[in-house]
Formats: C-alpha cells, structure tokens, sequence
C-alpha cells in the first residue's frame, strides 16, 4: 500500500502506478455528475456536441453537492459521495467517451466499469460516505457549473479541490475490484459454513 498525490490532469503513465488498497489525494480539477449529467453527457457525445469542459485527464465525483449562493458566487458547504452503483449503468461508456482518470464516490462499481477502467486506463477512488464537511473543506473553488436546469445535486459542478481525500484505490487499471473480491470471499465463507452446518 503506497499513497500518492495527483495533479489533473493526471496521465495514464500515473494511473496505472496505482494498485488496489493504495491511498490516493487529489489536487486541481474535479468535475460532479450524477445519473441526469452522465446521461446528458452522453448524449452530447454521440451528438458531436462538446462539454464546456475536457474531461481528459480529470477525476468525476459522484456527488449532489449543497451550496449556497454568496456575494454572485457558489460556496460548497457539503459534498458527500453518492452511491457509485446508480452510475453503473452509464460509467464504463463515460469513461470511454471522455477519458477520466479518476472516479470518486462510496460503495464501488461493477465488472462492464472495471473492464472499462483497465481498458483505458482510470481508477475508481472510493471516499467515507458521512464526511461530506470533509469533502468540502478540500474544495478550493467552484469554477463553474453547467445544466442547473437539471436541478442543484444533478448539475455538472466544477471545481478546484486540493488534497482532495483520502481514497482508496478500490478498483484499479489492472482488472482488480476490490468490492467484487470482498463479495466473493463473503460468498465462498457462507458456503464453507453451510457445508459445515451441513445446510
């Protein structure tokens, strides 16, 4: 288990150095989306329509943010992670289109975005649900935010963050699913204990 620091954005080269249980922190920009900005993102891709920001090289953070308008900007007051598997259904094909590094959120994805992830070269960062205060803390600035028609938490956020963490490297570039391994150890305990209770 080694720690690292990563500036967006982050290469390839850098992501696939990182291993499962490592401890990663992130500095410069991370962008949110939810279910509603990935399915719009999409869209925009196989239409030919840019985003207003490359996501090249970028960490996505599945999070619906509570911010307060201030003096004609935007103050994040929390910004804890949503369950990642509600993106299940559109990450491998987000992180194929526009070619983030690093996917933030709690509770780990499943086997089409691992393959994603090793394929192209992205981890899945996993951070403690419950310290959204945290989060906000290592959130510098927002530089802007795009589709509020979408509604607050839905909308596309974009921030400046430093140190953003600590996560654990729960899924890496090498095929590794550290939800998914943790599953099937539980799976083949019980089965050990119903073959003893002979069940």
């Amino acid at each position: 288990m080694a720690t690292y620091r990563l500036k967006t954005p982050v290469s390839v080269e850098e992501i696939r150095k990182l291993k499962v249980n490592d401890v990663l922190y992130i500095t410069g920009t991370m962008v949110t989306a939810r279910d509603q900005a990935h399915k719009r993102a999409l869209k925009y891709a196989k239409e030919g329509k840019p985003l207003t920001v490359n996501l090249e090289g970028l960490a996505v953070f599945h999070c619906g943010p509570l911010v307060k308008n201030e003096g004609g900007g935007w103050v994040v007051l929390a910004a804890g992670p949503t369950t990642s598997t509600r993106m299940e259904l559109f990450e491998a094909e987000f992180i194929e289109a526009f070619h983030v590094r690093v996917v933030v959120g709690k509770g780990g994805m499943g086997e089409r975005t691992t393959d994603a992830m090793a394929k192209c070269g992205a981890v899945y960062g996993a951070f403690t649900g419950g310290a959204a205060v945290l989060a906000a803390k290592a959130i510098k600035s927002v530089r802007g935010v795009e589709w509020l028609d979408l509604g607050v938490p839905e909308a596309m956020w974009i921030f400046e963050v430093e140190d953003f963490g600590p996560l654990t490297v729960a899924i890496d570039s090498h095929g590794r699913n550290l939800f998914m391994e943790v599953a099937r150890k539980a799976e083949e305990s019980r089965n050990r204990i119903y073959r003893k209770l002979s069940l």
